[in-house]
């Protein structure tokens, strides 16, 4: 099949009608604010579905279980991205990868909509990690596709995409929120379903006529060798998970916690997988090999990091509903008489990173040549994310069993954003100047999963250990713990700076 180049694919859309950028970019936006709308709305709910009462509307899990369902969808959500990469890239492209995310997503929302039924949940759940996983890095990979390779404009349609991203997620959890507190559970679904709705609709009729020939193209098509080689691998893939099920039946072991375990054993195998192949490759030179040597310190770091920050949907979820003073007259004697619904902290994370990134993006700049190094960064991520929950254990140990009043919880969100500032911009950029060359894809792929290996260390770990100890037990040994990590980066950062090779 022959390729478009990419200026027979920038040529054929129309070029300006949207702030002086292609008109597709509009059509890329709505359809990825949509898409994070039902996103982010479902998830500001669902742990709360799964813990509530059934006289609640619920399914009446046991705390620990729903935390660990949550985090574990968290990262099988991270994982399904590397699939649906390859899949675009070898075999359907990112249009085709889009759409059908899109329309499977809107399907698991549908599915979550309808009356309680805890098979149909899994099945809802299921549905919209294989639609995420097609979607979301295609669309972002399409978003760059649009443009000349050096045209001045991808930075700002990249700022304005992200700023999509986050307007989508801030509105989501409010409307769901408030939905799920005074109407039930399935009114937030049904709200979320519909946005996935709008932004497939939107995409379908405006695909053709703004993106012209982006994202119809194969760019790696699959040759006979390799499809051979692929069916030979998904085939002993395929009868090692029906071994594996086949033996939990006759054991007695089938059930939700050997799937999580299960789950668990691949994410954490996928990046070592990844970095070994790197190590051992020839097309590794020896500097390359070092630079990811040097890595791998950031990898666990952001582990780390993201270990803390997810916790916000559910952890922090769960300590907002039933930890948090939500009623808002009780807090202010009386001057605002509102009850916050406790769906509405998880708006907090995008509307910070909305009002605060171009704060730090000045900062940086101003610094100029005392812009700290990347690895210092990192351990400044990891202070404000520990001491984000170090700021919890003052009110928790001096109000006795008072609910503790919302600015606490804000303080932390806001706290943990700042760290996200700083870590996540300069993760990205890092992973790029780090990677092979021969694995540069790979080695972005890593940077994602560590958020799958943070989630899954969350439901696996952090979990079970906070539904064991006191509150304050729990955010002061998880944040001094962060800080000393932080700590330790900051002491071998001279080491890891010889193995960079002249990155900073």
């Amino acid at each position: 099949m022959s390729q478009h180049t990419r200026e027979e694919i920038v040529n054929s859309m129309p070029r300006t009608g949207f702030f002086g950028h292609p008109k597709g970019l509009f059509t890329l936006m709505i359809t990825e604010f949509w898409e994070r709308f039902s996103y982010y709305g479902m998830k500001a709910i669902l742990v709360y579905y799964l813990y509530y009462s059934v006289k609640d509307g619920g399914f009446g899990l046991p705390d620990a279980l729903a935390l660990q369902i949550v985090s574990i969808y968290g990262a099988m959500i991270y994982m399904s991205g590397v699939v649906g990469a390859w899949l675009a890239d070898r075999i359907i492209g990112t249009r085709k990868a889009i759409l059908y995310g899109a329309i499977l997503i809107m399907i698991g929302h549908i599915l979550l909509s309808l009356p309680n039924n805890f098979t149909l949940l899994l099945v809802a759940l299921l549905f919209i990690i294989l639609g995420t996983g097609l979607l979301k890095p295609n669309i972002s990979s399409n978003v760059g596709e649009i443009y000349e390779k050096n045209d001045p404009k991808v930075d700002a349609a990249f700022t304005l995409f992200v700023m999509s991203i986050n307007l989508g997620a801030f509105i989501s959890p409010l409307i769901v929120g408030w939905l799920q507190k005074n109407a039930g559970f399935h009114y937030g679904f049904a709200v979320a379903a519909v946005g996935m709705f709008f932004g497939l609709i939107i995409y379908v009729l405006r695909a053709k006529p703004t993106l012209g020939l982006s994202g119809l193209d194969i760019p790696n098509p699959i040759t006979p060798e390799d499809k051979k080689k692929t069916i030979t691998y998904v085939t002993v893939i395929v009868i090692a998970f029906v071994i594996y099920f086949l033996f939990a039946q006759l054991t007695g072991n089938l059930n939700l916690q050997s799937f999580m375990s299960l789950v668990t054993a691949l994410g954490i195998g996928l990046p070592a997988v990844y970095f070994i192949m790197m190590f051992v490759s020839k097309k590794t030179t020896s500097e390359e090999k070092s630079r990811v040597a040097a890595y791998i310190p950031l990898f666990l770091a952001s582990v780390v990091f993201w270990s803390i920050q997810e916790q916000g949907s559910t952890i922090l979820a769960a300590f907002a509903d039933k930890n948090t003073q939500l009623d808002l007259a009780k807090v202010t004697n009386g001057a605002i008489n509102f009850v916050i619904p406790p769906a509405w902290f998880q708006s907090l994370n995008p509307l910070f990173i909305v009002t605060l990134a171009p704060l730090f993006a000045w900062l940086w700049v101003k610094l100029g040549r005392f812009n700290p190094p990347t690895v210092v960064k990192f351990s400044i991520a990891l202070f404000l994310a520990g001491f984000s929950y170090v700021v919890m254990v003052y009110p928790l140990t001096h109000n006795g069993d008072a609910l503790m009043n919302p600015a606490w919880l804000v303080l932390s969100y806001l706290l943990v954003t700042m760290a996200e500032l700083c870590l996540s911009p300069t993760g990205l950029s890092v992973t790029t100047k780090l990677a092979p060359s021969a694995f540069a894809s790979q080695m972005m792929s890593i940077w994602f999963l560590a958020n799958t290996v943070a989630q899954l260390f969350n439901g696996q770990v952090l979990v079970k250990y906070y539904d064991t100890v006191n509150n304050a037990t729990y955010f002061g040994n998880i944040g001094m713990v962060t800080i000393g990590l932080g700590i330790v980066l900051l002491i071998v950062s001279p080491f890891m700076k010889r193995f960079m090779k002249g990155i900073h």
